[in-house]
């Protein structure tokens, strides 16, 4: 796993809940190894909600291994490239360090942090991948030599604590949900290993104080690390300079496992020196005598300007040289995980000849939107996904994953007749159900009781279950309770997928209107989008342009008038000088 032991997230769940229904396997792990999970932003409406699973760290690399090694024609070699094999800017193999050679039509790059990792504790700096993990050099010197674009990111991760140390009485605790949500539509409903409760404190005035006199020495603060850091999961020195106002700190203490007592502190990632550290952690509400099992540190490390790339993640400047992951710019195992999946496709394609590529739309899933954003504008520190990125959010939901993309998996033969069939039976429930919903009227005598034992006013006169179910305070298992056609449909439905499916009916009612207008509107979008312009204009020439405009269009070459608009710097006149060309 990644630093923290967890996957999914704010929009991140998102995307695994997208590699599912492209027949990935990361949910099906997740769901296999989840200690603790919980359902994000259900204060809001289904088009923000985020499913995340804390996993058991062991068991979650020990369930991936039986995964792969099940796959018939996957084949393993340990070993560490050091190098591209290129003939005529086209990739023809790899040369690992034991100067061994491996000739394919494809290669697909997904090293993470690991190209010239280097990591930092206070003053103290060392290679490495990870902790305990060694750096990968060669990779990045060739690719340069070639023409690649490279730069330098850096991230942070905190402190490990001896959970055996922890005073749990002075912290709040935050157990697992245990309902029916899950990241894979064929994994039980029922939790597979024991569940464990995560906690929150906070940091406190005296902690800042004592944090605050390492300030010279983090390297994440002083300046030592010249490159780009992250916004939007900053280091706690970080945190206390932007946000110099607050007197406290939100921490999480997240479970690595079931069989261990180690917790990860999320909230206090650092460079800070150790004393410093150990220190200040000793200050905080329930950790005041926590033995710390290994730093935060920092790191920084090598990756590749994406708008090198193409909509499939080949690069333009290799041919046949696919790149996915923290190597194109992005944080998380999330993000990672829907570029590799996008990348591998491809690469597969592109092996066997085929003219066809397999990429998603920013209408079409997140995976979409990451991949337009990262190709199209380009990353100015580790990008990390959120649904505020997303403008069509509202159709991008968790819960229609399968719906969006499964028949595009099905298309590409990325999953089996199994899960097709599981697939068909779900949209074929979801359909009867929302069509007896809209179709059925219930009478006011039937449903007044159960409309005034909630609050709600009664029914004058008899209507269709789809406008009792439009109101805030009704659900849908409640009207199956009260009504035998309802109920006849939903028992047909195996027992672990009865919940999610009245789930994704319910809100297809409910937000009916909602969803229609954004149809609508990305509709008229993606007609605009689709418009083709890569290779027909000499931008340089066209001085209605803005020379920003003119610029940055040369260099990205974009596919569309869609890629264009969203790259920064191209403004609507400049779309309209375009569309206006397009016309003569």
């Amino acid at each position: 796993m990644s630093c923290n032991p967890a996957i999914g997230g704010i929009a991140k769940g998102q995307i695994v809940r997208e590699v599912d229904a492209l027949g990935g396997l990361t949910g099906k792990v997740t769901d296999a190894t989840s200690i603790h999970f919980k359902m994000l932003n259900r204060s809001k409406g289904p088009a923000m909600w985020s499913p995340r699973s804390q996993c058991d760290k062991t068991k979650f690399s020990q369930k991936w291994r039986e995964e792969l090694e099940k796959i018939p024609n996957l084949f393993f070699w340990q070993d560490n490239v050091v190098q591209l094999l290129i003939d005529n800017q086209t990739v023809v193999g790899v040369r690992t360090i034991q100067n061994l050679d491996f000739f394919s039509k494809t290669v697909v790059l997904t090293a993470g942090t690991f190209l010239g990792g280097l990591i930092h504790i206070g003053t103290v700096n060392f290679s490495g991948g990870r902790l305990s993990e060694p750096a990968s050099f060669g990779i990045t010197e060739h690719l340069r030599s070639l023409g690649v674009e490279v730069d330098r990111m850096k991230t942070g991760t905190p402190v490990r604590i001896d959970g055996r140390t922890i005073d749990f009485s002075k912290v709040e605790e935050q157990p697992t949900e245990n309902d029916f949500h899950r990241f894979s539509f064929q994994s039980s409903s029922n939790k597979i290993i024991p569940q464990r409760s995560c906690f929150i404190t906070y940091t406190n005035t005296e902690v800042h104080d004592i944090l605050r006199t390492g300030f010279n020495d983090s390297p994440l603060y002083n300046g030592t690390i010249k490159s780009i850091g992250p916004r939007y999961c900053p280091s706690i020195e970080t945190k206390l300079v932007n946000f110099a106002d607050k007197e406290k700190h939100q921490l999480f203490l997240e479970p690595e496992g079931t069989d261990t007592y180690e917790y990860y502190l999320n909230g206090f990632s650092s460079s800070l020196p150790l004393r410093v550290q150990y220190e200040a952690i000793k200050k905080i509400k329930g950790l005041e005598n926590s033995h710390i099992i290994r730093p935060g540190y920092a790191i920084e490390y090598d990756f590749f300007n994406p708008t090198q790339l193409e909509h499939s993640l080949q690069s333009k400047v290799i041919k046949n040289l696919f790149l996915a992951g923290q190597v194109n710019g992005t944080t998380g195992y999330e993000e990672a995980a829907g570029q590799g999946l996008i990348a591998g496709v491809n690469a597969h394609l592109t092996a066997h000849g085929s003219s066809e590529s397999f990429t998603l739309s920013r209408s079409d899933a997140y995976i979409g939107v990451l991949i337009d954003d990262l190709v199209t504008k380009g990353v100015d520190e580790p990008y990390r996904m959120f649904t505020s990125r997303a403008e069509n959010r509202v159709l991008l939901r968790q819960d229609n994953a399968d719906e969006r993309l499964t028949p595009l998996a099905h298309k590409f033969g990325l999953i089996d007749s199994e899960r097709w069939k599981c697939f068909q039976e779900k949209t074929e429930f979801i359909s009867n159900l929302v069509n007896l919903l809209n179709s059925t009227k219930a009478k006011a005598d039937t449903v007044n009781p159960f409309l005034e034992s909630i609050g709600e006013s009664p029914l004058t006169e008899s209507q269709k279950f789809s406008q009792i179910l439009s109101r805030p305070n009704v659900s849908l298992s409640q009207l199956i309770s009260i009504s035998p056609k309802l109920k006849q449909i939903f028992d047909k439905i195996s027992e672990h997928q009865r919940d999610e499916i009245a789930e994704s009916a319910e809100i297809k009612i409910k937000y009916k209107g909602y969803i229609e207008k954004q149809i609508q509107a990305t509709e008229k979008s993606d007609r605009l989008n689709q418009l083709s312009i890569r290779d027909r204009f000499d931008y340089k020439s066209i001085l209605s342009l803005s020379y920003e405009a003119r610029e940055k269009l040369t260099r990205i070459n974009p596919e569309t008038i869609g890629q264009a608009k969203q790259i920064p710097g191209v403004s609507p006149s400049d779309i309209s000088v375009l569309l206006v060309l397009l016309g003569r």
